[in-house]
């Protein structure tokens, strides 16, 4: 069984060992199961990268990630409207607002 470390990409922090499963709940958060069963949630997370060699998955977490994860969900189940993607564009222009 290939058990996982689970990392944030840009500060390398282990944020869990011994994951079995990696999934997305259907709020959009990431959830990790580990080989006790036991699972924990990152909030706004995606997976970077699931390397198998090193046993390690990589995640970056912000908090426009899960509307981003819900819009490519309604973009894959073609129930996507006008109103999915303008709250993406807000969030991202206040985003943009926040860098100047």
């Amino acid at each position: 069984m290939c058990e996982f470390k689970v990392k944030e990409e840009k500060e390398e922090t282990l944020l869990a060992e011994e994951i079995v499963v990696l999934s997305y709940s259907e709020e959009n958060k990431l959830e990790l199961r580990d080989i006790l069963g036991i699972s924990e949630q990152l909030d706004s997370a995606l997976i970077l990268e699931v390397n198998t060699l090193n046993q390690q998955c990589k995640v970056v977490q912000h908090p426009i990630v899960k509307h981003l994860i819900q819009l490519m969900k309604n973009l894959s189940n073609e129930k996507i409207d006008t109103a999915d993607i303008d709250h993406i564009v807000s969030l991202l222009e206040d985003l943009k607002k926040k860098l100047k």
